[in-house]
């Protein structure tokens, strides 16, 4: 069993820990492909590619998310999201390989049955605050997206790219880069490989980006109106509180939309946008381009990228606000 080490101690796998993944899925007969709890295009592609890896290796693969609630329709243009099942369990499986998590608790209603036996379990992630929680963790700092990590472990694993997981992963990879806005030079050499493959990037950018109902739009514009800034300690914040009696009834993508519809604004330099899914329990999206927003939430619970992260809460909207200014004013500066 290969013991679960220190990966941030190092920003990318190494060969080695391609290997002994590559080594340890074409073993497996039936793998349990796991995305994160209310997922994205990132989450989503990515379990998709993986399904289409398994297959060409001649494995059995069944993807999954844990949560009861349906996947965001707007996903499910994605070749393969639409055979995604939403469960409570784990199906039966011999490996259990878990893309984009960044934390145990992503994982939802599967985090018993994934935690119980870490050697059976193969971790993919891009997401800076990751630790990892697997008996191998093939994670990459560096990358862009998830979709960004498993292209180079495909390459171990000697699988070509079908169209339908070309799509899979270029739509994780443009939406974790918002549309190309930022990334390493080489993301756009990843999508130049990716969009020879037939991809309609038309198509795609608008079922990604775009779409939404008049409705959507009236509810953006009502949390948009209370826009406000407060200062925590010595950085300015701009707040976007997403209540529950203003997102109700929306999709996760719709609300979604709010952080990165502000994200930019020259007034602040870091956007929080609290969002109320159900009365008192709130997911809590952090924007920045000048502090590392995964450290930030990190002390706050959550994780994810340097630029764009998150937490999760409970309590009164008073409560949250408190919580998140709090830790924003003891957060270091440079």
């Amino acid at each position: 069993m290969q013991t679960t080490r220190q990966p941030w101690r190092d920003p990318q796998p190494s060969g080695a820990d391609y290997i002994a993944a590559t080594r340890k899925l074409k073993k497996a007969k039936t793998v349990c492909v796991v995305g994160h709890k209310n997922p994205d295009a990132d989450a989503i592609g990515s379990v998709c590619a993986m399904l289409g890896a398994i297959e060409q290796l001649g494995n059995t693969g069944i993807g999954v998310i844990g949560q009861r609630e349906e996947i965001d329709p707007a996903l499910l243009h994605i070749p393969g999201a639409q055979h995604i099942r939403c469960v409570d369990t784990l199906p039966e499986c011999d490996l259990i390989v878990v893309v984009d998590c960044g934390g145990l608790g992503r994982t939802g209603t599967l985090q018993p049955e994934v935690i119980a036996d870490p050697s059976r379990v193969i971790l993919v992630d891009h997401h800076a605050s990751n630790r990892g929680f697997a008996g191998i963790n093939l994670l990459d700092y560096m990358a862009e997206s998830t979709t960004t990590v498993l292209r180079e472990w495909f390459r171990y694993l000697g699988v070509d790219i079908t169209d339908d997981m070309a799509h899979a992963l270029y739509a994780g990879l443009a939406t974790d880069t918002g549309g190309f806005r930022w990334g390493r030079p080489q993301m756009h050499e990843f999508a130049q490989e990716l969009v020879v493959h037939n991809l309609d990037i038309r198509t795609i950018s608008k079922q990604l980006f775009d779409g939404g109902s008049v409705a959507d739009l009236q509810m953006l514009g009502k949390v948009l109106a209370d826009l406000r800034i407060e200062q925590a300690g010595p950085w300015t914040v701009l707040v976007a509180l997403a209540s529950h009696d203003r997102i109700a009834g929306h999709s996760l993508g719709a609300v979604d939309k709010i952080a990165d519809t502000i994200r930019g604004m020259s007034e602040a330099q870091i956007i929080v946008v609290p969002k109320e899914f159900q009365p008192g329990d709130w997911a809590v999206s952090l924007r920045s381009d000048v502090i590392d927003v995964s450290m930030l939430a990190r002390t706050l619970g959550g994780g994810g990228h340097v630029r764009a992260a998150g937490f999760s809460t409970f309590g009164t909207a008073e409560h949250v606000l408190s919580e998140v200014l709090n830790a924003i004013a003891h957060f270091p500066q440079a």
